[in-house]
């Protein structure tokens, strides 16, 4: 998978001069753009989830829209709505924000759950229904949604089910004394984000896309993610374990990263580094649990140790 590689490391190049010192965040990132997958993330205000948002669609010539969620927005402020056009004597559809290429919604557990639950058919099903009209939305479709981990006055929880329609949840975090310090340097007369070049084209995304379908996973790594994903449900922690949803996701990503890397087969780390960001946020943590402060993070990890590791011949074919 050369090709995927070569157009991984482009972008990942690119963005990097915008994002410093978080490269895996951006590689996870690609994969859920790779994956046609959806990316929630959850961190404070201020480490540059907006500015990856817009480096992203600048590196690959993408349409860009940002939708501000708050308490009062209508679903109609997501999709748009039907408005009758005196000129013409007819009704017709203004499209709303969401209709972009790459589209973060900033802050989405601000909005009410119906206007949340605007975002659901663009997400699963790619289009948007409004007065009885579908619409299809324009391709390459990535949503990033953020939220405030900290601050939850006003804000209303993303339901599992909405949870769910994400392939991965990532946190960008703080950067390192040394970044921020090349973050300073980099913006003291202008935002590298002006000057970000376009590196990779709309069809060149969308040829990876169906490439990373045929990357080789063996019988056994299959049998280890339903595994791992069977584990999450059984465990005396967990309230509600991962949906079948979260295993296709792995197994999905998992293609992606092997791919990203240049190889045509997953291999059992690609599934190791990525059930994280994949799976935690599709399990509930019992009530006692979260008392204890166990996270579903660390349960996944403690799965990930526990469970036997296919032998290191399972990869290629």
């Amino acid at each position: 998978m050369p090709l995927v590689r070569e157009i991984v490391q482009r972008i990942t190049a690119n963005v990097s001069t915008v994002i410093i010192g978080k490269q895996r965040e951006i590689q996870l990132t690609i994969i859920g753009l790779l994956c046609r997958g959806h990316i929630l993330i959850e961190d404070v205000p201020g480490v540059g989830k907006t500015m990856m948002a817009k480096a992203l669609a600048r590196s690959m010539g993408c349409t860009f829209s940002r939708i501000q969620f708050t308490p009062d927005m209508l679903p109609s402020d997501v999709t748009g709505a039907t408005i009758y056009n005196q000129n013409t004597g007819k009704f017709e559809f203004r499209r709303g924000p969401v209709f972009a290429q790459i589209v973060l919604t900033d802050e989405i557990n601000r909005a009410t759950p119906k206007t949340q639950s605007a975002l659901l058919e663009a997400m699963e099903e790619r289009q948007v229904t409004v007065d009885g009209a579908t619409y299809d939305m324009p391709q390459p479709f990535l949503v990033l949604a953020t939220q405030n981990p900290i601050e939850y006055e006003g804000t209303f929880p993303l339901p599992e089910a909405q949870l769910d329609r994400f392939l991965l949840r990532i946190q960008l975090g703080y950067p390192g004394p040394a970044d921020e310090i090349a973050m300073l340097d980099t913006q003291q007369y202008a935002h590298p984000l002006d000057v970000l070049a376009q590196v990779v084209s709309a069809g060149e995304l969308q040829e990876v896309q169906e490439a990373i379908k045929d990357v080789f996973v063996a019988p056994e790594l299959k049998t280890y993610m339903v595994e791992l994903v069977n584990a999450t449900r059984r465990h005396p922690e967990v309230y509600l374990g991962a949906s079948p949803r979260g295993t296709l996701a792995l197994r999905r990503c998992a293609q992606a990263s092997a791919a990203a890397q240049g190889r045509d087969y997953v291999m059992p780390d690609d599934v190791k580094a990525l059930a994280t960001a994949v799976l935690a946020h599709r399990i509930i943590v019992s009530p006692d649990a979260r008392i204890r402060d166990i996270t579903a993070r660390s349960i996944v990890r403690s799965i990930l140790s526990a469970l036997p590791v296919p032998g290191a011949a399972v990869g290629a074919r």
